[in-house]
């Protein structure tokens, strides 16, 4: 085979993987719930900005996220957010400028003593 027939195949190889990367950084975000309360609602948005993205609760079957319990999140991306939430409690408050990541197990998680410390809607 002559070396310039390998340059089409390299591409095409090099580009099927970064398109898995991107496949594989999009299925590793993930929430992890470490509160005691189940989550009813989980909203994500741009810093600042105040404009909410959908409900990520609505991604689980119960529509909920429970104490320990994971969520895979949608239409988001590894950076910085501001997160809002609402607990089956009736708490509810805004995380600012929260790290999602996109290389660990899960994006970010909320615990106690984050909502103690979140402001208020």
């Amino acid at each position: 085979m002559k070396r310039n027939s390998l340059i089409p195949i390299l591409l095409l190889c090099a580009g099927s993987f970064a398109t898995t990367a991107q496949a594989q950084t999009a299925q590793t975000l993930k929430f992890w719930n470490l509160t005691t309360e189940t989550i009813t609602e989980l909203k994500l948005a741009e810093p600042g900005t105040n404009k909410w993205g959908k409900n990520q609760t609505l991604n689980d079957k119960d529509k909920t996220v429970e104490a320990d319990e994971r969520l895979k999140l949608s239409d988001v991306k590894p950076g910085t957010w501001d997160v809002s939430m609402k607990d089956k409690k009736g708490r509810t408050c805004v995380l600012r400028n929260v790290a999602l990541s996109g290389t660990e197990a899960y994006a970010f998680s909320i615990s106690e003593d984050d909502v103690k410390k979140c402001a208020r809607k």
